[in-house]
């Protein structure tokens, strides 16, 4: 049969066994691997350690149907011993003769249950293998609780193996029993008007009962942020309490217990109970199921926990682009019984100060549908660019069942400038529209995601506004592994701007690129046209993309190579782009990865090398 070598590691590591095994491959072969690789070697005298690897190893054949082997152990001279010797003859491997599997109940009709039945891959005639019989038992009863067969049973649960025969006969049946739908969904300890908590339930009482659904119930109403703590759970004491209540009596029951002798005597001693006819439990269930069917139903109880009122939240970090931030947020996740939320966030660092706020009225979808009202003053004195800015916005946003957001918005936005040198103050206010869609997998560190945005804005000085244009946004971003160690990360960007008046148009529209989020190599929104002083002014058109690969070093340390190139232009399609390319790092903190950059730009004479470091998600 061959001979497979196999080195088994035990707790006192120079102690380690290692066995040889001679005469069995495959599988079998490994399964006793699997069952000897635990064996400490000191913790036995040479009989118990000889017994104990003969016991193993009849144990791990025998799963695959190997119910009568010859085992020959011979261990090496050494006290512990250092290594076993095993001579196998498998013998004959039993064979499937008897195949019985039924599904009683409503679960016959249920096609999970069925394609649990018809995809079991073994038949009559086959080799016995316990471990796909073990899985098929465990997915039925895991099926049974997922779909809301709560009275669910194994009727009959064999597996007869005859050695001696060289067969085996394997039989199951499930008596499901009827199938629960959905019952009344009780809430506790709200403090948002219950309706609107009743429209986030995924199902309808009524439905067939689904456990997925009931998770999803639970997350639905922990990503409000309105509670501090969410349990959503069938009511099982309902179920039992349900199970005993009095039956509804059919007709024909009706008829026969009519009547002063209709009533059977109840024994009155001991004797007469044990001497008495018996009824088996099958013929109880059958007797059961002779009243009115009526679908059972399973009450979902809720019980919730407000979140604090005012939530704080504080924040240091750094970045090439701004050097040292600092940010404090106050967060008041509900405000009113209706779920309406307010949150502020004070952002502070050398090149930019900000204060801004949201106010999300929730509606129907509290999740999908909302109304949102922002404010945002901010100041800015980066490179050629001063900037005072005062906004405010009303949007309507809608999710939808492919994930896509869709916002329509109108925007007033004051802005004093000096850019380039020319100094002007705007008052602008237009209406915009926006798509946008972010899937992602563990968003401290994605294994995988994507994220896509466009935008429409328009500005028109027919009803009062001081600049005139059209302007479009869109970018995307991917995420993919290959493998567990290679990351490939890589975005594109775009923008365009189309106006009569490109002085009108305040800096916080126009187009700049560079910096650690961009263009790597060349400094913080440098690169964009400049006016006859070589002071930067900004671009109507911008483009820029990038590709990162990632390699896992060790652990949470990863390495990476990346190309960006981009440029903010003012005619389309501008003839170069500036390209920079680098090495990094990357640690995997519990707060984000830290990213730390060294680029080399190709279009920059009076800078060979340029240092970018950043904390946080791509997403």
């Amino acid at each position: 049969m061959g001979a497979a070598a196999l080195c088994l590691g035990m707790a006192h590591g120079a102690l380690a066994l290692e066995a040889r095994i001679d005469g069995l491959t495959g599988d079998a072969a490994d399964n006793v691997g699997y069952y000897l690789e635990q064996l400490d070697a000191d913790q036995y005298d040479r009989r118990r350690l000889e017994g104990e690897v003969l016991r193993r190893t009849r144990e791990a054949m025998r799963v695959y149907g190997y119910y009568e082997p010859s085992i020959a152990v011979r261990l090496d001279e050494r006290e512990p011993p250092r290594y076993a010797n095993l001579t196998i003859d498998p013998g004959s491997r039993v064979i499937v003769q008897v195949l019985d599997i039924r599904l009683e109940g409503d679960a016959a009709r249920d096609a999970p249950f069925r394609d649990t039945v018809d995809t079991f891959p073994l038949a009559e005639g086959d080799p016995l293998e316990h471990a796909p019989w073990d899985r098929m038992r465990n997915r039925l009863a895991n099926l049974s609780l997922e779909r809301g067969y709560f009275d669910w049973a194994f009727t009959d649960r064999r597996m007869e193996v005859r050695p001696f025969d060289e067969s085996a006969r394997l039989y199951l049946a499930l008596d499901s029993g009827q199938r629960y739908a959905f019952g009344d969904i009780a809430i506790r300890g709200n403090h948002i008007v219950e309706d609107r908590l009743r429209r986030l339930a995924p199902f309808e009482p009524g439905q067939p009962y689904l456990a997925g659904q009931v998770a999803l119930y639970a997350q639905r109403l922990g990503q409000t942020n309105w509670f501090s703590s969410v349990s959503v759970r069938p009511r099982l004491d309902a179920r039992r309490e349900l199970a005993l209540a009095p039956p509804t009596l059919g007709w024909w029951n009706v008829v026969e217990t009519e009547g002063e002798a209709a009533l059977p005597q109840v024994p009155t001693t001991l004797t007469a109970i044990a001497t008495g006819p018996r009824i088996s439990a099958a013929a109880l269930r059958s007797a059961a199921r002779l009243r009115d069917e009526e679908q059972p139903s399973m009450p979902i109880d809720v019980v919730l926990a407000p979140a604090d009122r005012h939530q704080f939240e504080v924040g240091i970090g750094y970045a090439t682009d701004v050097g040292p931030r600092l940010r404090f947020g106050w967060n008041q996740p509900w405000i009113n019984r209706y779920g309406h939320s307010l949150e502020h966030d004070l952002f502070i660092s050398q090149p930019e100060q900000g204060l801004s706020g949201t106010y999300l009225m929730p509606l129907d979808d509290p999740l999908r549908d909302q109304y949102r009202f922002q404010y945002g003053l901010r100041h800015r004195d980066n490179q050629d660019t001063r900037t005072n800015e005062a906004t405010v916005e009303a949007a309507r946003r809608w999710e939808f069942a492919n994930r896509w957001v869709q916002t329509l918005f109108v925007r007033a936005t004051y802005e004093d400038f000096t850019q380039g040198g020319e100094a002007e103050s705007v008052f602008i206010y237009y209406p915009g529209v926006s798509w946008s869609r972010t899937r992602t997998r563990d968003p401290r560190f994605p294994t995988w995601g994507d994220r896509q945005r466009i935008a429409f804005e328009y500005s028109d000085t027919a009803w009062g506004s001081d600049a005139g244009f059209l302007r479009m946004t869109g970018d995307t971003e991917w995420i993919r592994m290959f493998g567990d160690n290679l990351r490939f990360v890589t975005r594109l960007g775009l923008g365009a701007i189309e106006t009569d008046d490109f002085s009108q148009v305040p800096p916080s529209l126009r187009f700049f690129t560079g910096g650690d989020r961009s263009v790597r190599g060349y400094g913080y929104e440098t690169l964009a046209p400049r006016n006859e002083e070589g002071l930067i002014r900004g671009g109507q058109q911008m483009l820029a993309g990038s590709v990162e690969l990632q390699r896992r070093i060790t652990g949470n340390w990863w390495g990476a190579a990346f190309v960006d190139t981009g440029d903010a232009f003012d005619d389309w399609w501008p003839e170069t782009l500036n390209t920079g390319a680098g090495l990094g790092a990357r640690w995997i903190s519990p707060v984000g990865p830290v990213r730390f950059d060294v680029a080399h730009p190709f279009d920059d004479d009076d800078n060979a090398w340029r240092v970018h470091f950043s904390i946080g998600p791509e997403f």
